[in-house]
């Protein structure tokens, strides 16, 4: 997928998969690879300047703990990024249902 198709969306993305559990930053990129199902690929350079900016915000905070032997930044959504997050799904789904309505129905275009 191109690098700009995300762009917008990146915030949200990282929320989504956060929300259920804790994540060190090599842990979002790896969940946001295998939730698309290998078609979002986004860099380190681009994720952690992401989760920066989030916990700023205050939609994620941060902690160190040691994962497999290792010590790491998690993260973790807070009350402020659950409501961020629900936000943002509602607008993804009148926007996905806005480009539907667009790309996705050929027949209707060729009868208007």
């Amino acid at each position: 997928m191109k690098p700009h198709a995300v762009r917008g969306h990146l915030d949200a993305m990282i929320l989504a998969v956060i929300e259920h559990e804790p994540r060190h930053g090599y842990a979002i990129m790896e969940a946001l690879h295998r939730r698309s199902g290998g078609v979002v690929d986004v860099p380190a350079g681009t994720i952690y300047p992401a989760l920066r900016r989030l916990e700023r915000v205050g939609h994620v905070r941060s902690a160190w703990s040691n994962v497999s032997g290792r010590d790491r930044r998690t993260y973790t959504l807070t009350p402020e990024g659950r409501g961020a997050l629900a936000k943002e799904r509602e607008s993804w789904r009148s926007l996905a249902g806005a480009m539907e309505g667009i790309l996705g129905n050929e027949l209707r275009t060729r009868t208007t």
